[in-house]
């Protein structure tokens, strides 16, 4: 019980009910946001769950750096190399509906406001719990859309790394997220039931409801837009955020609408190489010397032992083509990109391995995360995987990783891994 009313005061400042008096909060309103969350909350998890099979995270601690994971690191199935262009659309549709949810998470988190300020904090055992379920919500929910949006903007300004950190906020607030649900949707759907017969009856709506538990202000202010007109408006500002963020999963002047995202606006230059890059030659510290023809070999590793080639001598083994595209975890992604280059299976039986097994890939890469990655024996056995030498008929620019560079279907971009110098064939 509060301080104030063990000394017969009245509660003042937030905890006054008083205090909180737009007469847009109600049940109702707070309804309709939540069952619009519970549905894309649940399909940004479910999307979740399934880049994190797209990492391959039990086939090296490379691709994974979750500590501890324990029962929570599981995943259902191998991630698959069919269709190619899986990876671009699951996660082009959880970061552009987890941006396109701000609104609607702002306006719940507004609309329910007063619950974080009632006295006394809690009734019962099962209230304490109903309290500390909503503090974890909320406090998962402004976690995971804050890291998440500042990944998708390249701003790093956390602490730590962004995958582990991400990976269990999206536990703690989907753990909340459930139990938030279990025990709110009945009413939820019993308040918007409510509304649909009141527009069978012919009735329209009221902008003032009578107060209903504590949501509704019991004095509210006059109003000035109806809840209808508040909830278009949320609705107005989720397309907004589709409208200048979606462009980024498209090439051609749908990208250009993207202006919100990093990877939005015109392409990078002109020519074969034109298509969007997450990262520079001279971002990741590649010299210029350590890749040209006489100074770059690949490293081929494996039962038979080690074969170093140049790129002159990978160019005499038969080359191969594939269309594929390029979809990062970002929630950004291009077309179909003609790569050609030598089958990552063909390289293997080089290694001396007649059938196709894991492969660890290295980097010239001097700095950043992904200077390494492992991919599955049955993404190396897809004959369009590729060590690529060129794209579009034309060699790899040095952004685009020359002098070589793995292409893999369905993969997430920094499974891709660009200026390859070493690739060791074997069981991960």
């Amino acid at each position: 019980m509060a301080r104030s009313s063990l000394l017969g005061r009245p509660p003042r400042g937030p905890f006054a009910p008083d205090f909180w008096r737009s007469p847009l909060r109600g049940p109702r309103f707070t309804s309709v946001l939540g069952v619009v969350l519970l549905a894309g909350v649940t399909v940004m998890f479910v999307t979740g769950l399934v880049s994190y099979a797209a990492y391959n995270p039990d086939l090296s601690s490379v691709n994974d750096r979750t500590p501890g994971k324990g029962i929570l690191g599981f995943y259902l199935f191998s991630w698959p190399t069919d269709p190619p262009w899986l990876y671009r659309l699951t996660q082009g549709v959880h970061v552009t509906l987890g941006l396109a949810l701000v609104p609607v998470l702002l306006a719940k988190l507004w609309s329910v406001v007063p619950r974080l300020f009632t006295l006394p904090p809690a009734r019962s055992v099962t209230h304490a719990l109903e309290r500390i379920s909503l503090l974890l919500l909320v406090g998962g929910a402004l976690f995971e859309f804050t890291t998440g949006i500042l990944n998708v903007q390249l701003d790093y300004i956390f602490p730590g790394s962004f995958y582990p950190l991400h990976f269990y906020g999206a536990w703690v607030f989907f753990g909340a997220f459930l139990a938030h649900t279990v025990l709110k949707a009945p009413a939820a759907f019993r308040n918007l039931r409510r509304m649909r017969q009141g527009a069978g009856e012919g009735g329209d709506e009221d902008p003032v409801e009578a107060p209903v538990g504590d949501l509704a202000a019991p004095r509210p202010d006059p109003p000035t837009v109806s809840r209808r007109g508040a909830l278009g408006l949320v609705g107005g500002g989720s397309l907004l955020l589709v409208a200048t963020s979606a462009g980024r999963n498209f090439d051609g002047p749908l990208r250009e609408t993207a202006v919100l995202a990093p990877h939005g606006g015109p392409e990078p230059g002109s020519g074969p190489g034109a298509f969007q890059i997450n990262k520079t030659a001279e971002y990741a510290g590649i010299r210029p010397d350590d890749t040209t023809e006489e100074a770059w070999r690949l490293t081929v590793t494996g039962r038979g032992g080690a074969v170093r080639l140049s790129r002159a001598e990978l160019l005499t083994l038969p080359q191969h083509e594939a269309a594929l595209p390029i979809a990062c975890v970002e929630g950004w992604s291009t077309s179909d990109q003609q790569w050609r280059g030598v089958r990552l299976r063909d390289l293997a039986a080089l290694a001396g391995h007649d059938d196709p097994v894991d492969v660890f890939v290295e980097s010239l890469q001097l700095r950043g995360t992904w200077r390494h990655a492992a991919l599955s024996a049955h993404q190396v056995a897809d004959g369009r995987s590729l060590l690529a030498l060129f794209v579009n008929g034309a060699e790899l620019t040095p952004d685009h990783g020359h002098p070589a560079r793995v292409i893999v279907p369905a993969a997430p971009g920094v499974l891709n891994t660009k200026w390859v110098t070493r690739l060791t064939f074997g069981e991960l």
